[in-house]
């Protein structure tokens, strides 16, 4: 399937036990970052009952910094997900369950390209949140 979050196909209501999100960028970062309710709204729609909802951000401050800027992200970290976010995905209809960090030689086997360029990148802290469909 080929499709932007915010357009996904009515065909995936309820589908997925599973929805992983590793390193996003640009529009999909901004909104998952930021608890962007529409679109929080459309991946719930796609979630079975209980289903798991996994995001991993990669964010070098330095590196990364204007597009931290634009985005409004200054204040990414484990505390704004306790502070903003917890409430945002409860209000979409996910409940965060985890949620943490990780230093680059902690990372898990991800899978994608991305992952793989920036591992080993001690600066670029990774921040995590595992939440539940409710």
């Amino acid at each position: 399937i080929q499709s932007a979050v915010e357009d996904l196909p009515t065909e995936l209501n309820g589908v997925a036990d599973e929805v992983h999100i590793h390193f996003p960028w640009g529009s999909l970062l901004k909104a998952v970052a930021s608890g962007d309710a529409a679109v929080l709204t459309n991946v719930r729609r796609i979630c079975s009952q209980d289903a798991l909802f996994e995001i991993v951000i990669g964010l070098d401050p330095a590196r990364d910094a204007t597009e931290i800027n634009r985005f409004g992200l200054q204040s990414f970290s484990v505390d704004f997900i306790n502070a903003e976010l917890v409430h945002r995905y409860r209000a979409a209809g996910f409940e965060i369950q985890e949620r943490g960090s990780l230093s680059a030689g902690e990372w898990p086997e991800f899978k994608t390209s991305w992952a793989k360029r920036l591992k080993g990148n001690d600066a670029r802290p990774i921040i995590y949140l595992i939440a539940r469909a409710v």
